[in-house]
């Protein structure tokens, strides 16, 4: 097929340009019509084609196409259509530049390469938002897995328009790509780590978006709020933002405390240190006025009883409160302890409750309150604790004990008095 146009050319000899100057002049006016019907044919896909599109998409009940909208899915595509044009005039356009055709044929596909590749990626983001709205894969690392499919067809893209701006074999690319495996390895260290980390925490499902994770050696303390490819930001609960590599939660110790917040309580562990010289035996006087405690009284009528009960059995000589069996005011105040904790409407009985001594140390006898609130969330649950320990700490002189403090400059200026 004769692609040259001699008519225009001829028109512009008529009017008496030079023959040299009506080639160029010809291509000019050609590229010219072609930018001008490029723009009207792009004007009229976006303002006709486009928005034809968009008035359906409102009209639709499903958010798929909504978010392609979104994306701008279908706005990019209408790019297409100049190049598509470029491709079918070029022939006729440099008719007199034989030798120009190709190159542009190979920028013109090479624009549609490109083009299409940003189409991909934008419905990708569309299925991204697909996935992360559906139950099952919500608390998935989607972003590590979609980042490694965007640097593939990044990779893949760009070695294919090279290969058509060049009129090169793809596979001569590959092949280069293959002798470079050192290096790519060397520049995606950090990618493929974090990428091999991702599955893992997603088989072990080790941590998820939502998690409240901890990590003491990066000082992170918080909430899971993006799983990437490389990363992954926490935000800590004073709402700074602390980012980690992936592979650190392969490679490092962290605490995920999502089975308290699966589980039916959170747990309660904490100490009164109690001084221990004032924990002494019960006097009769003691016991009596702790048998007006409402919450204790029964058990200390029943204790009393046994003890009495064993004391005259074994002939014990009650002179010395050393001798035989009795009761402690630091034993009754654990009963007392555990009776008011359970019950507290706020702490779940299905769960361990107790209330037990530890080691003594130098600073007094711990009596460690152990149990689970039935309430998990952190403002409700800390007011909780303060609660349970207000009362506790303010009960401790009614069972004549102290509860241990280092002496501060008021008790050695008093002392000193």
């Amino acid at each position: 097929m004769n692609t040259r146009s001699p008519v225009l050319t001829d028109w512009l000899i008529g009017l008496g340009v030079e023959e040299t100057s009506a080639v160029y002049l010809k291509l000019l006016i050609l590229l010219l019509i072609l930018f001008v019907i490029s723009f009207i044919s792009n004007l009229i896909v976006k303002k006709v084609l486009i928005r034809s599109i968009q008035s359906i998409i409102k009209k639709t009940k499903t958010l798929w196409d909504d978010v392609l909208e979104d994306n701008k899915f279908f706005s990019t595509l209408a790019h297409i259509v100049p190049a598509i044009l470029l491709l079918l005039t070029t022939p006729y356009i440099f008719s007199d530049f034989a030798d120009v055709i190709p190159f542009v044929l190979r920028l013109a596909n090479a624009y549609i390469g490109i083009v299409l590749i940003i189409v991909v990626l934008s419905f990708l983001k569309t299925l991204k938002y697909y996935f992360e709205n559906t139950e099952l894969f919500r608390v998935k690392p989607l972003d590590s897995y979609f980042q490694l499919i965007r640097i593939g067809i990044y990779i893949f893209g760009s070695i294919v328009i090279l290969s058509i701006i060049l009129d090169k074999s793809p596979i001569y690319f590959f092949s280069a790509l293959g002798a470079m495996t050192v290096v790519l390895l060397l520049i995606f260290k950090d990618t493929l780590l974090g990428f091999v980390a991702s599955i893992q925490l997603s088989a072990n499902n080790m941590i998820q978006i939502g998690d409240w994770v901890s990590l003491s050696k990066y000082d992170a303390d918080g909430e899971v709020v993006e799983i990437n490819l490389t990363t992954i930001k926490i935000e800590n609960w004073d709402k700074a933002i602390t980012t980690i590599p992936t592979y650190a939660f392969i490679s490092e110790s962290f605490k995920n405390w999502r089975g308290m917040s699966e589980s039916g309580g959170r747990r309660i562990k904490r100490s009164l240190n109690i001084k221990t010289n004032s924990i002494k035996f019960c006097t009769t006087e003691m016991v009596e006025r702790f048998k007006k405690i409402q919450l204790i009284s029964q058990y200390i009528e029943e204790k009393s009883h046994e003890i009495e009960q064993y004391n005259k059995e074994k002939n014990i000589d009650k002179s010395k409160l050393i001798n035989g069996r009795h009761l402690t005011n630091i034993g009754i105040f654990r009963v007392y302890s555990e009776a008011y904790v359970k019950n507290n409407p706020n702490i779940n009985l299905n769960m361990t409750c107790m209330v037990r001594q530890l080691a003594p140390t130098e600073n007094g006898l711990p009596l460690e309150i152990y149990t689970f609130s039935n309430n998990k969330e952190w403002v409700i649950y800390e007011g909780i604790i303060s609660d349970m320990f207000d009362h506790l700490i303010a009960s401790v002189p009614e069972f004549d004990l102290e509860i241990f403090q280092n002496p501060s400059g008021t008790d050695f200026k008093k002392m000193n008095q």
